[in-house]
């Protein structure tokens, strides 16, 4: 009885090996070097905001000799906790209804024959494609007529219609991937279209939905010239806009400005950290499919 031909065992050659290894630690050493260009201007920021004046002109690149913590407080009671407070209703508004619209949206151009879905598709695609400024002058009217001109739904309107697109797109990719049987299995059992959107294919579009929603925090944390022109109340401008007004008060106080833009800068980061993992996740199965 002939035995089974034995396959001779796969070796890489030293050659391969090398380049391998070189590959390797050319991807960690980029990896490190954007790292670093990534957090040490982070650093450098907040550790200048426990100095005085003398000690960031005369040692920018040191320690603090003292740390100054005041510099924190009087950013705080010169009006940053307000201009933060701001962020977060707009912030936080934006986020609820730019996930709510874009993926209801997204649910029904891959689970209904909706009218029309290659065009709407294509029409979303163009809306990303628009630049807001060009936008300004219209949409500055456009607020004035409805009422809501310097106020916070001024911003939460403009920054979910804008990013709609965007988003709808993004959670619409991560959708086309997921299996109808649990769904079909929840309409099977009695399940309503509308129960069957929120019990079955929100919690498995989780990982989409919590990147799409820190995208659109840190876009809407972010926005400088929305919240410029469309909000003249200064108990209403957001952290960029108040943070440049700051500036004006503090004058050559640069430690305190920094401690302000530290501040500013910590609850994204903190929000990032928290759903990194869910963030990476979404993207990855979402456009990795």
């Amino acid at each position: 009885m002939a035995g089974n031909p034995v396959r001779p065992h796969s070796v890489e050659s030293p050659g391969r090996a090398v380049v391998s290894s070189i590959g390797r630690v050319t991807a960690y050493v980029f990896l490190i070097a954007f790292a670093v260009a990534i957090i040490y201007p982070l650093l450098w920021m907040a550790l200048n905001g426990f100095k005085s004046n003398a000690e960031l002109f005369g040692d920018p690149w040191g320690l603090p000799k003292t740390w100054r913590f005041e510099n924190f407080g009087k950013a705080w009671n010169l009006g940053v906790v307000r201009y933060l407070m701001n962020s977060v209703i707009v912030a936080g508004a934006s986020v609820v209804t730019t996930i709510l619209f874009s993926s209801m949206a997204a649910y029904a151009l891959t689970r209904h024959r909706v009218p029309f879905a290659g065009a709407i598709t294509v029409l979303l695609l163009g809306g990303m494609m628009l630049a807001p400024t060009v936008a300004l002058i219209p949409l500055f009217r456009l607020l004035q007529t409805i009422g809501i001109f310097d106020t916070y739904w001024a911003l939460i309107v403009l920054y979910t219609a804008f990013r709609i697109p965007f988003t709808v797109f993004l959670i619409r990719a991560y959708m086309v991937t997921l299996s109808r049987e649990i769904e079909d299995a929840a309409i099977v059992d009695g399940a309503s279209r509308w129960q069957t959107f929120w019990l079955v294919i929100m919690p498995l579009s989780r990982p989409i939905i919590v990147s799409a929603a820190l995208l659109q925090a840190l876009f809407s944390w972010n926005e400088f010239v929305f919240a410029l022109v469309f909000i003249n109340d200064t108990d209403l401008k957001t952290l960029p806009v108040g943070l440049l007004a700051m500036q004006g008060r503090v004058l050559s106080d640069w430690p305190v400005l920094f401690a302000a833009l530290t501040m500013a800068a910590i609850p994204m980061i903190v929000l990032f950290l928290a759903g990194q993992r869910q963030f990476i996740r979404g993207l990855s199965e979402g456009f990795g499919k």
